[in-house]
């Protein structure tokens, strides 16, 4: 978890000290709109794997021990950890850069290439 802290953190210094204030404006944007994107899609898609595996094993297509089931199981696997760990995860992504943009926002408008608006 080192790494993509770090990326965080180093992408809107980046992007805040060399291309300025209007570029980390735009960064910031398109990282919560797609994060949110991202995590409500992983939050969702996790759940209906998990409910697909639970209706399948109360008797919807065949029960336990078939091929749909045991496809099921598969899904379960990832799905848990979509809902449960991946999609949560990215809430903390989004604050960080926010926050890090916040910190150091007067460095940014100071030394950034391009003026701000």
């Amino acid at each position: 978890m080192i790494i993509p802290g770090l990326i965080a953190v180093v992408v809107s210094l980046v992007v805040g000290l060399v291309l300025g204030s209007v570029a980390l404006g735009g960064l910031l944007i398109g990282v919560i709109i797609s994060g949110v994107m991202l995590a409500l899609m992983m939050a969702n898609g996790g759940a209906a794997w998990d409910n697909a595996k639970k209706m399948i094993e109360n008797g919807y297509l065949g029960g336990k021990g078939n091929d749909a089931h045991k496809a099921a199981v598969v899904g379960n696997t990832v799905g848990n950890l979509f809902k449960d760990t991946a999609g949560p995860a990215i809430n903390p992504l989004i604050k960080t850069m926010n926050m890090i943009a916040i910190l150091f926002s007067t460095l940014f408008l100071a030394w950034g290439i391009l003026p701000p608006i």
